[in-house]
């Protein structure tokens, strides 16, 4: 596998053309490989951008965006609010900061995906291809941030080992590899987090990447890339705290 960070021109908020500068930053794009995008410059092409001045209280704007959050007194000196939002446990539901902009996260993530995708795949004239929204977000007990997908299209984002023969000759029963969010990781370590101004990756000579331009249903139990809470492995540790319920995404004008 390789990757490469793409440098464009820097996009700027409240609003700016990624597709332009996607396209000036790369004229071709090869078939079978996956473009990774931070999701700020998503964010900043859809507008989702929001002047600091009208919005003189951020605690007030991350709880509007958050599905749920934890108040701020609750967290280690007091210096986030824990949320969770589109299904994933993130600090300030994902809002950053540039200059005199809030940023918040990219309307309906997955759509948004979809459409990208579908853009390249007509602007580059490529068939096999994937596409990831990327952000960084915080590991427990970990030190520094990591790149998650925050939405991805046109591949598989789950290896399924279930039913296969282990290393060690014992058939698997629970292993499944995430493919999106290990790629994801590996992207953003790549472009970088600070001023690189590289927010797309190329990754390319993937290995047993499953591309389809349809979302991939298995039919095996326990499938699909987002678990639900009470289903997930760390259910008792977060039915434990004190959530509260946040507004579910604001509308910006």
């Amino acid at each position: 596998m390789f990757i490469k960070p793409i440098q464009t021109r820097v996009l700027k908020p409240p609003q700016d053309d990624l597709l332009a500068a996607i396209q000036t930053a790369a004229p071709s794009l090869p078939n079978k490989s996956i473009l990774a995008i931070t999701s700020k410059v998503v964010s900043i092409w859809q507008g989702r951008c929001l002047a600091k001045e009208k919005f003189p209280d951020k605690d007030a704007l991350i709880i509007q965006e958050a599905d749920k959050y934890l108040p701020r007194e609750l967290v280690p000196q007091g210096r986030v609010l824990l949320t969770i939002k589109n299904n994933l446990l993130v600090p300030t539901a994902g809002i950053d900061e540039i200059n005199d902009y809030y940023i918040l996260w990219p309307d309906e993530p997955a759509k948004t995906a979809q459409q990208l995708y579908n853009w390249v795949r007509k602007t580059y004239k490529i068939k096999d291809f994937g596409l990831i929204i990327t952000d960084s977000h915080s590991v427990p007990l970990r030190r520094g941030t990591l790149g998650l997908a925050l939405a991805h299209h046109g591949f598989s984002p789950v290896k399924d080992y279930r039913g296969t023969l282990g290393l060690y000759g014992r058939i698997l029963q629970v292993t499944q590899a995430n493919i999106a969010d290990g790629l994801a990781a590996a992207a953003v370590a790549a472009m970088g987090e600070g001023a690189e101004t590289t927010p797309l990756a190329l990754i390319t000579d993937l290995a047993d990447i499953q591309f389809d331009d349809k979302p991939i249903i298995s039919d095996k139990p326990f499938s699909t890339f987002q678990v639900e809470e009470k289903e997930d492995l760390y259910y008792p540790l977060l039915t434990a705290l004190p959530w509260q319920e946040g507004g579910h995404g604001f509308i910006c004008d």
